[in-house]
């Protein structure tokens, strides 16, 4: 072959490998994989999994987007609290926690100092609570009474965990395992994982045992999701909620690993009017409702088998004030 023709077959094969990368970007940018595995899975569910998990395919929004008043930008992870029956918000630049109502009525703001980039909450147990910061990847573990109008961390019993430091790309989720006493994290992206830490103490003099070890999912979030804003431990079934921004998903997994359901946060599905912008937080109750908040305050509830009611819960705020 001469060697022009070689040259013509070698940018034949160089346009072939492009449109094929093209493709597949595309594809992904799309979603086409998650919705192409979201169809399969719900066209031959069983009733297994609706019975023993949360089945997200059945949830609808029952308050979309309504704004937090009096809350006006940066929340980020939320944890609920069966103790008193509501909501906690991490907020970020400034540091603070906002109690909510299941209704997303802000009942009322708590000052933190002594954390540079608040990304997280969850509760533990009673009025015990772990805080997580981004960038120095600390787990900071503090209380939180009815009592409580400020919260100082910088005497805090903490625990730094410098997995993959890399600046505003570390720990994003956070949830408390109470089956196994243990925390889970999650790393927001390059690469996107998530981690098990056993043997830490709530208490500070109590010894801290800690072990590390990776969460490894049969399939991985990484295949459908291109980051991970927050994570969310369901008690009552044991499964783990992972929700994605940049995907705009909410993934539930089994206890063994195995990917249960999706939910899309797009416009369209699951009653949504419109695209869920800037998923931040997400976290569950245990009566099975969804929570979900948005950056910079946007709140969303979901329900299984729920009928669409912004209009109803509007004025609920308002109302209780």
């Amino acid at each position: 072959m001469s060697s022009n023709g070689k040259a013509r077959r070698g940018k034949v094969l160089l346009a072939v490998l492009v449109v094929a990368a093209l493709a597949v970007a595309s594809l992904w940018y799309l979603k086409l994989p998650a919705l192409a595995w979201y169809g399969l899975r719900t066209a031959f569910a069983t009733e297994d999994w609706r019975e023993r998990g949360l089945w997200l395919p059945d949830y609808r929004v029952t308050i979309e987007a309504q704004p937090i008043a009096g809350l006006e930008q940066n929340a980020s992870g939320i944890t609920y609290n069966d103790a008193t029956d509501t909501l906690f918000i991490a907020i970020n630049n400034p540091s603070q926690i906002a109690e909510l109502s299941r209704d997303g009525c802000l009942l009322r703001m708590i000052p933190v100092v002594g954390v540079d980039d608040l990304e997280g909450v969850t509760h533990v147990q009673g009025d015990e609570f772990a805080l997580i910061d981004e960038r120095s990847q600390q787990i900071i573990w503090t209380k939180i009474t009815p009592e409580t109008r400020s919260i100082d961390a910088a005497g805090a019993h903490r625990v730094g965990v410098g997995i993959f430091l890399n600046g505003n790309l570390g720990f994003e989720g956070v949830s408390w395992n109470n089956a196994t006493q243990s925390l889970f994290v999650g790393k927001e992206k390059y690469p996107v994982r998530v981690f098990s830490l056993q043997g830490l103490a709530p208490e500070s003099d109590q010894p801290v045992n800690l072990q590390i070890h990776e969460w490894q999912p049969k399939v991985p979030p990484t295949r459908f999701m291109r980051d991970l804003s927050s994570l969310s431990l369901h008690d009552r079934s044991g499964h783990m909620l992972l929700l994605s921004d940049e995907s705009a998903l909410v993934a539930e997994y089994s206890q063994e690993g195995a990917l249960v359901s999706l939910m899309p946060l797009w416009r369209g599905w699951h009653g949504l009017a419109q695209s869920i912008p800037q998923a931040e937080g997400v976290t569950v109750d245990h009566r099975g409702i969804l929570y979900i908040v948005s950056e910079p305050n946007l709140f969303y509830r979901f329900e299984r088998d729920g009928e669409a009611g912004e209009a109803r819960k509007a004025s609920a705020c308002t109302a209780q004030r």
